[in-house]
């Protein structure tokens, strides 16, 4: 089976969710003597046709010169690549710049559409670009031989409104095995004596929340933001708001995951804000890595947490955690997640889940 992978910055992941599935799936493909393309952005810093095994297809991507547009024309390359690579499948993650161009695809190919979040309700997005986003959800639709959601209420969703079928598969992780206190000196830290996020640093994330709610809190604990805050306007407000107080750390983005997990591993809270979307991967790193959680209250991450997590609405809500909350004290939510991520979330498990479902999808067409 030939399969290619497009929609992502690329691997190995610098970036975010979709790029670590790509990864994981990518590189388990190989493993069950699939061949592989992903396709890299040029931006990428991973500059190799190989990684571990998976063909990566670099094509040029102008978005660090034009901005938004640029990421269009990069699905464009990306999509006009794949009529060279006498493909069976074409998994597509996401939509947002690459289903206006669906029409362009090879005609063997079947393609097979992960959904996403319900990209159009991002608060980032102005009236006509969720106007934009709807449109370009339909076409993803329209297009696609099938669809896969991540979370069972984006299963729901797509499966009314469209009255096309989905497939739920969630996102996948694994449980945090090697981890190094080595991280701690590093930062300068102590074990469970600080807080901490990992997000995109953007307002549909609740970073600003959470950042009001440890100022709020007056705890002199200090709480770990990690994630890109040069990117994008908002996230440079939010690091001019909250430079002020020492206690907030900003360490930008880290892509080491040894030094993620073990940031993880010993942290007393962690606060997972993201409230638009499925299946968040991060939200499950989270569960695998002994984390006491803290999680904006909605459907999405309720979905996945139910009763093992403590949920905010506001900095009010944040604070009381901050001031009431330990993870020395929270074991049975712990193991809980811990367990799911075993029994549920494994990996291996829905890597094996996708590789069935490319199967079923080949043998029904």
């Amino acid at each position: 089976m030939k399969i290619g992978i497009i929609g992502t910055r690329g691997i190995p992941n610098h970036y975010g969710g979709f790029e670590q599935f790509a990864e994981y799936l990518a590189t388990f493909l190989v493993e069950k003597n699939c061949e592989v393309y992903v396709y890299n952005s040029s931006n990428h810093p991973y500059k190799e046709k190989l990684f571990k095994g998976v063909h990566i297809i670099h094509c040029n991507d102008p978005e660090n010169r034009t901005g938004t547009i640029g990421q269009f024309i990069y699905d464009l390359n990306c999509i006009l690549d794949t009529k060279k690579r006498d493909l069976d499948i074409i998994l597509q993650l996401g939509y947002t710049s690459s289903s206006v161009w669906s029409f362009l695809f090879p005609e063997k190919p079947l393609i097979i559409t992960n959904m996403d979040g319900l990209e159009w309700k991002r608060s980032k997005y102005t009236f006509f670009v969720k106007k934009f986003l709807k449109f370009a959800e339909r076409l993803a639709v329209k297009h696609s031989d099938f669809l896969v959601s991540d979370s069972e209420g984006i299963k729901k969703y797509i499966d009314n409104k469209y009255q096309k079928d989905s497939k739920f598969i969630a996102y996948g992780s694994e449980i945090v095995a090697d981890v190094d206190k080595n991280v701690l000196d590093k930062f300068q830290l102590e074990k469970l004596k600080y807080n901490m996020l990992i997000a995109r640093i953007e307002p549909e994330n609740n970073v600003e929340t959470i950042l009001d709610g440890v100022v709020l809190s007056k705890s002199k604990t200090p709480f770990l933001v990690i994630g890109d805050y040069t990117i994008n306007n908002f996230g440079k407000r939010i690091k001019e708001k909250f430079k002020s107080y020492r206690q907030i750390i900003f360490l930008g983005s880290i892509y080491n995951k040894s030094e993620l997990n073990s940031l993880r591993y010993f942290c007393n809270l962690y606060f997972h804000g993201h409230s638009v979307g499925g299946t968040n991967p991060s939200l499950l790193e989270a569960m695998g890595s002994t984390n006491l959680i803290i999680a904006h209250n909605n459907i999405f991450n309720k979905a996945v947490l139910k009763e093992n997590a403590y949920y905010f609405f506001n900095a009010e809500d944040v604070s009381f955690y901050l001031t009431r909350k330990s993870k020395e004290f929270e074991q049975t939510k712990i193991k809980n997640n811990m367990l799911k991520i075993k029994n549920e979330y494994d990996i291996n498990k829905i890597n094996g889940s996708y590789l069935s479902y490319f199967y079923e999808c080949l043998a029904t067409n």
